[in-house]
């Protein structure tokens, strides 16, 4: 009974000694709390409360018993240390010798607080405590090691090969698995990459390393671990790790697939990968934004610059209009994805990968520029020396047309694209309008070009007809319509009227001619084309006739409307003509009593020959 009131007397005075020591800030304090508690009872007298003991503050003790103190505690401490140091399995495969080693390490973290402020002016008490600090930094080490472990094990544990698409079918995911890297359509999710129990024993130590100003060297460790499953989840999405070079030097075709993986890829992690990493260190480094910032960065970095390098080498590649397409997907899925990087990479050690994301979308933005303009030299440096058989379409009209068709289904990108071009803005149109405006005139310059090199000028009005048609029927029924607007398609439509009267006026008009015959006609008139008979000018006429028809058979009108148009409006003017020449005929005195036998073609004859043989190669200059 006697002993048990003596270890209740013991224990209670270790409860009013820590009492003081944890209410006492200075000296001066702890004294006075240890006379208010011998004034109380006297079983709390200055004698039992005071005497140099773990319980007092360093800095009211003699140095000597201070250092003294100190190494009887460091002594024990390295005993109990250097027997979890001899374990050969991890600490924390065991719950109660992790949660035993940790307090070992809080009381090494806590007797090098207490003894630190005196060891500045007391050079054998700094011995003492270097001495602690190495003690320490095996202790670091130590858990450095477990640290690690614990990271690998807990990945270890998860499936790495489980589809993603088949949790996310689901919505959630099982304890103990790890979903990585494939196709998903709903981003609405986040990955636990490791057991909430590690996480937990995780958090355990890193608070401990920062604490001791080992935080730096605790993100180390976790961002070596982490970075090596971002690199993995991107490989099995199928992104290869590739230099700007060799980028740069991929085929188009080759390049094409890695845009479209880069795509996925990009998407995967800034909705998946980088948010769950973000919740990771933050889970682990609770409480220590600082570090949880700068162990996020460095585990992200390397796979950020991965992603932002092949944007950037794209953006710096070729910039031939075949890329057009393809550059816009890349384009595009940047600017989605920038308000991910500003929420992720806002931090001071994250914002430069967010600058620099920007600062590539801007440059890829700069390409798609860049093609369009290496576009308009394709079609000012277009040859015009070889012409199109039959005036028919040109090659280069249909891939301009349909080139920029497709390229105006990404109408608001590329209002994005050319919002900064003002220069040549007009006043009511968008930058890119003005940019189509442009090409098309650039167009135009061109076959005109072209189509000086034919001798016959009937059968250039023909090409430009053929061309101009073309370019307002692809117009007309796309977004390009609205981007050129009604003034522009009318007025190009004048211009493609004109050149068929153009082809009117430089061929059937010669046949006309032939066939009016002045104040009466007949042998009798004088001068130019009067003065000849009427028989030599059905001579001419069917001449001319079967001239133009021989020629004009083998040219092409790819319209199936432009092409009867231009018939009905040849026997629109024709055949009138050529019946009122017959009819003088008959009623002339060259006609004689037979003149049918001087008419080679009736009127129908005329008519059908024209419907049957005209413009017969248009079959070759099909429309696409």
């Amino acid at each position: 009974m006697a002993e048990n009131n003596i270890n209740g007397e013991e224990k209670l005075i270790a409860v009013a000694r820590q009492i003081a020591k944890s209410l006492g800030h200075s000296n001066s304090m702890t004294d006075d709390i240890i006379d208010i508690f011998s004034t109380f009872d006297g079983r709390f007298s200055r004698d039992k409360l005071s005497p140099f003991s773990d319980t007092m503050l360093p800095e009211s003790r003699p140095a000597s018993s201070a250092v003294a103190t100190l190494e009887e505690a460091l002594t024990s401490l390295d005993r109990q240390i250097s027997h979890f140091l001899s374990f050969e399995r991890p600490f924390w495969s065991n719950a109660s010798d992790a949660s035993a080693f940790l307090e070992v390490v809080d009381e090494l973290i806590g007797t090098i607080r207490d003894f630190s402020p005196l060891g500045r002016d007391n050079k054998s008490l700094g011995v003492v405590l270097d001495r602690a600090d190495e003690l320490l930094q095996s202790v670091i080490f130590k858990l450095e090691e477990e640290f690690r472990g614990l990271i690998h094990r807990g990945v270890e544990s998860f499936d790495l090969s489980r589809d993603l698409s088949d949790s996310d079918s689901e919505g959630k995911f099982d304890d103990g698995e790890i979903p990585v890297a494939h196709p998903v359509t709903d981003f609405n999710i986040i990955i636990d990459a490791l057991p909430s129990a590690t996480i937990n024993e995780l958090h355990e130590i890193a608070k401990r390393m920062v604490f001791v100003e080992y935080g730096r060297e605790c993100s180390h460790v976790y961002s070596a671990c982490r970075r090596e499953f971002l690199e993995e989840s991107l490989s099995r999405l199928g992104l290869q790790k590739l230099s700007i070079d060799e980028v740069q030097k991929l085929p188009w075709p080759e390049l094409e697939d890695e845009i479209e993986r880069w795509c996925k890829s990009v998407v995967f992690s800034l909705r998946i990968l980088f948010p769950s990493e973000r919740r990771l260190c933050d889970r682990i480094f609770y409480g220590f934004a600082s570090t949880s910032d700068f162990a996020f960065m460095e585990v992200c970095r390397g796979s950020v610059i991965q992603l932002l390098n092949f944007a950037d080498a794209v953006a710096i590649s070729s910039r031939s209009p075949e890329r057009l397409f393809k550059v816009l997907d890349l384009y595009e899925t940047l600017r989605d994805l920038l308000p991910e990087f500003e929420i992720l990479f806002s931090d001071q050690f994250c914002v430069f990968l967010r600058n620099e994301a920007l600062a590539i979308w801007k440059r890829v933005g700069e390409a798609i520029r860049g093609i369009f303009m290496e576009l308009e030299n394709s079609i000012q440096r277009d040859p015009a020396k070889v012409p199109i058989p039959g005036g028919g379409l040109h090659p280069i009209t249909r891939y301009v047309m349909n080139y920029l068709r497709a390229a105006c289904k990404s109408q608001q990108t590329l209002d994005q694209v050319f919002e900064e071009e003002k220069e040549r803005a007009l006043s009511g149109m968008s930058s890119l309008s003005v940019q189509m405006v442009w090409i098309m005139e650039l167009l135009e310059s061109n076959l005109l070009a072209k189509s000086k090199v034919y001798k016959d000028p009937a059968l250039s009005s023909v090409f430009m007809m053929n061309n101009g048609r073309y370019i307002v029927q692809k117009v007309k029924d796309s977004e390009l319509g609205l981007l050129l607007g009604e003034d522009w398609i009318r007025k190009y439509s004048v211009k493609v009227r004109q050149f068929r009267v153009n082809y009117q006026r430089s061929t059937w008009n010669k046949v006309i001619a032939v066939l009016k015959v002045e104040n009466g006609g007949g042998s009798n008139i004088n001068g130019g084309m009067n003065s000849r008979s009427l028989k030599e000018r059905f001579k001419l006429f069917n001449d001319y006739f079967e001239e133009l028809l021989n020629i004009q058979s083998s040219w092409i009108v790819f319209d199936n409307q432009l092409r009867e148009e231009l018939k009905t409006s040849v026997t629109q003017n024709l055949l009138p003509a050529y019946q009122n020449f017959i009819g003088r005929f008959q009623m002339s005195t060259e006609a004689g009593r037979n003149p049918e036998k001087h008419i080679k073609y009736s009127v129908e004859d005329v008519e059908t020959r024209i419907n049957n043989e005209l413009f017969r190669g248009n079959s070759n200059g099909g429309r696409r």
